[in-house]
């Protein structure tokens, strides 16, 4: 989520929002320290000053999740794209990135990317 969020060197408020609401009312959530969301985001910014930062980012991320949770890494990291009611370029990439990481099937894909955009839409 963070990644996605960073991806286009501009977190939005309502990023950061989407991204602290989801993490204190998310059932997948509900083990996790909240105080671990500074540490972590400052490791996805020090990685993506790394010349190979990204692969590594990927490592600790399949590393920390197990595979069952991929799919909801990505509906997650969707809706952190979607929360400000555009999606540019760079956002794009990090989530085609994110998918191609984490073998999202692309049908299911398509679905999860749907989903997030209907729930984001504006009046």
């Amino acid at each position: 989520m963070i990644a996605v969020s960073a991806s286009d060197e501009n977190m939005r408020t309502s990023e950061l929002v989407a991204i602290q609401r989801m993490v204190n009312h998310m059932p997948v959530f509900a083990d996790y320290d909240t105080d671990r969301l500074r540490p972590v985001a400052q490791t996805v910014f020090d990685l993506f000053e790394e010349e190979d930062g990204l692969d590594a980012l990927f490592g600790l991320i399949r590393d920390a999740l197990p595979d069952r949770l991929f799919e909801t890494a990505y509906a997650l990291a969707c809706d952190v794209a979607a929360a400000d009611g555009q999606l540019n370029e760079v956002e794009l990439r990090m989530l085609e990135e994110v998918r191609n990481e984490l073998s999202i099937d692309r049908l299911h894909a398509v679905a999860i990317e749907w989903s997030a955009r209907v729930r984001h839409l504006k009046p």
